[in-house]
Order: structure tokens, then C-alpha cells, then sequence
């Protein structure tokens, strides 16, 4: 098979490696890309738990979609199997695929041992929104929210993920009770 470059041409995007793709983001095109996905859904629905439940499954259809990417190009194919580390690997290398910077803070809950939490100050996806007073409770960061649950659910930690106004913007991580026993079955091996 001939090769696709020549001594002077630059190689094209088939011979180049899935791992040395590039991490930028053009933001004028993503804010625009976003505002007009959250117009899309806002013309659509009526309140704005139904908004955030829209923008929350166009998130999963990312979110399930950059799985397979990411663990073929950071883990090599090797999936986690802790419950810490799944968390990890999502406020680190799912963060920074899609953000360019990790998140800024992953927390477990005092009360609950099913609940972890995931800060980030200042999200992107609220970056460039001016939200309407009557819509003052939206937060689109409940898109993300959708890609990190479709993430976790995809690789065998079912839970359910939501987005919050709390320094910042918090992710609420509630994990199936399933998920919880196993980890502590893992631990006791």
C-alpha cells in the first residue's frame, strides 16, 4: 500500500497516531456550537428542570461517545475497576479532554456513602450563557452533568449525576448501591 505522504507534504489525519491528537478548542465556535444547542432545547420545553433534563441526554450522547476515545488513548484499553479511580480518571482525564484543565475539586459526602461530589468554579459551559431572570435557577452545566454520568454508567458505575449552584458549579454523584458494595467487597481481597 502506497503511503499517503510524500517528502514534503505534512502526514495526513490517517497516519497520525490517535494519541497525538490535539487538545485545543476554538471558544468563540464551542460558545456558539452551545448556545445555540441550549436554544435548541429551551424552544422545546417549558420549565427548567425539563431544560436541564435536555441538555443532561444531549450530554450522555457525548459522554458515551468519548468513552471508548479516551480509554483507548490514556488506559490502553484498561478499564477501571475502583470506584476512587473511575472518580479520578473523570475530574483528571476526562476533564482535561474536554476542558483543556482538571477539575478543581473531587469530595465524598459526610453523610452518605453513595455521594461523591465534583467542584468546579467556574464551568465552561456557563462561561459564555446570559441566563433570563425568569430562568434564574438554570445551570447548563447539567450538559456536563450528562457526560460525566453517561461516562461512569458506561464503564460499570451506575449513578446518577446532577449539577448544582455551590461554589461554583457542583456535581452531585449519587451511586447505585450495587456499585458501593462491590468496591468494598474489592477492598476486603
Amino acid at each position: 500500500m502506497e503511503s499517503r505522504m510524500t517528502s514534503r507534504s505534512k502526514p495526513s489525519i490517517l497516519d497520525k497516531p490517535l494519541s497525538k491528537g490535539k487538545g485545543d478548542l476554538n471558544l468563540s465556535a464551542f460558545a456558539f456550537l452551545f448556545s445555540e444547542m441550549v436554544q435548541y432545547c429551551q424552544n422545546r420545553v417549558h420549565t427548567v428542570p425539563e431544560l436541564q433534563q435536555k441538555l443532561s441526554d444531549l450530554g450522555q450522547h457525548v459522554g458515551f461517545r468519548i468513552l471508548d476515545t479516551l480509554f483507548l488513548r490514556e488506559k490502553n484499553y484498561k478499564r477501571e475497576i475502583k470506584l476512587l479511580n473511575m472518580l479520578l480518571f473523570v475530574k483528571t482525564t476526562v476533564w482535561k479532554t474536554l476542558f483543556g484543565k482538571e477539575a478543581d475539586k473531587l469530595e465524598h459526602a459526610n453523610d452518605d456513602d453513595k455521594t461523591y461530589y465534583i467542584v468546579e468554579k467556574d464551568p465552561l459551559v456557563n462561561k459564555f450563557i446570559s441566563v433570563p431572570k425568569d430562568k434564574g435557577s438554570l445551570n447548563c452545566a447539567a450538559f456536563t452533568a450528562g457526560i460525566v454520568e453517561a461516562v461512569l454508567n458506561g464503564c460499570g458505575f451506575p449513578a446518577k449525576v446532577t449539577a448544582h449552584w455551590h461554589r461554583g458549579t457542583t456535581y452531585m454523584i449519587k451511586f447505585d448501591e450495587a456499585v458501593i458494595l462491590r468496591d468494598k467487597n474489592m477492598e476486603g481481597r
